[in-house]
């Protein structure tokens, strides 16, 4: 007798409703979520502010005049043999200096050194110096250590495309990889740009720099090398070591300013405080206090919180890389962009209550989809 073939049965196949199996469902809440991304970013872009710097002419301009001034630098120094060190100075400019010379104050960053003489950055203090109130006709109040000869031509740049007047303070004092060649101090700098109309009247004033403002860290020839230079110049020169006797004589070199750019750190300008460091870079808030402290103690203050004090707009050009991550600005660019290549833009967003609403609302929103899409996926009982 033939034994009967095992009959097998096939297993059911589990059915769900049409649109309702794993997969279908798992696109579908994938849609969903990717509908609510779109529509939390078109509302958070509605309600966040914008950041880019629109460039205008005046902007273009000043771009152009310090492009002009690093090339005008550069021709100076190979007509008159000074060397230029091509590892330090990669874009030729003459503007980097060596580290330590008898001019040298402090350490300094050679990235940003380099980093300072974007041409762009010229155009940017013209934003910041409309942001702060100046138009033509008006003063600006310029102090400048040797530390930052393209910060130096930026403002200088930017003031003379404004039509404005700048009232200028030189130390000659630089950290290192700045002004500090002695047979090209920053009061050289300044006459050079001068004669070339980029610099469009003399300066104030001069001081030695370096500590307590009359260089008593240079050797005594070198602070008769230099005050025979300012002497020649027919400038001014400034030699109170009295902090405060120092910073009232600057304030009525300045008079009334419109605004007040600080370029570098010379002793004068910054004062004694520690709360210097804190402040952030480029155009300072309108309102006190800033970064949560108020003015230091009077014999502290330098020329910049004199400034504050007075209610005058201050642009302050110390911490370069605070500078370029703040208003986009590329960092040590090699070779230096063309005038007027640079997305400027306004530092971060302010980011009010409505966005951080939409930004939690987004959030739960996505969290309840998932919990709803896992939940639908193993129903209770489900085998």
């Amino acid at each position: 007798m033939i034994p009967p073939l095992p009959i097998s049965f096939p297993r059911r196949r589990q059915e769900f409703p049409e649109g309702d199996a794993p997969g279908g469902r798992l696109k579908r809440w994938i849609v969903l979520a990717g509908a609510a991304s779109l529509v939390a970013w078109g509302l958070l872009q509605r309600v966040s502010p914008p950041t880019g710097i629109a460039w205008s002419d005046p902007m273009e301009k000043a771009a152009e005049d310090m492009a002009h001034g690093i090339q005008l630098a550069a021709r100076h120094c190979r007509e008159v043999g000074i060397s230029i060190d091509g590892t330090l100075d990669p874009n030729g400019t003459c503007l980097i200096g060596p580290d330590y010379t008898p001019l040298f104050t402090t350490l300094g960053q050679v990235e940003a050194k380099r980093t300072s003489l974007n041409p762009d950055i010229a155009g940017l203090l013209v934003h910041l110096l409309e942001k702060a109130g100046v138009a033509a006709g008006d003063t600006v109040a310029i102090g400048a250590s040797g530390s930052f000869p393209g910060l130096l031509l930026a403002t200088l740049s930017a003031v003379k495309a404004l039509g404005a007047h700048p009232v200028t303070i030189l130390s000659l004092g630089a950290s290192s990889y700045g002004a500090t060649r002695p047979e090209m101090h920053v009061l050289d700098f300044y006459d050079l740009l001068q004669n070339a109309g980029l610099a469009t009247e003399p300066p104030a004033a001069v001081s030695l720099g370096g500590e307590e403002d009359v260089g008593l860290d240079f050797s005594a020839g070198e602070r008769e090398e230099l005050r025979m230079a300012v002497a020649r110049a027919g400038v001014p020169l400034l030699e109170e070591r009295e902090l405060r006797a120092n910073v009232a004589r600057r304030m009525r070199i300045y008079g009334d300013p419109e605004a007040f750019v600080n370029v570098g750190g010379a002793w004068a300008n910054l004062g004694t405080s520690p709360e210097i460091l804190e402040l952030p870079p480029g155009l300072l808030p309108s309102t006190r206090p800033f970064g949560g402290f108020d003015l230091p103690p009077p014999q502290e203050r330098g020329v910049l919180f004199g400034m504050v004090e007075r209610g005058v707009p201050v642009i302050h050009l110390l911490h370069v890389r605070g500078l370029a991550l703040r208003y986009g600005v590329h960092w040590d660019p090699v070779p230096l962009p063309e005038p007027g290549s640079t997305l400027l833009r306004e530092g971060e967003p302010e980011l009010d209550g409505l966005f951080w609403l939409l930004t939690v609302a987004y959030l739960a929103t996505l969290a309840l989809l998932g919990v709803t899409a896992r939940r639908r996926s193993h129903p209770a009982g489900r085998l």
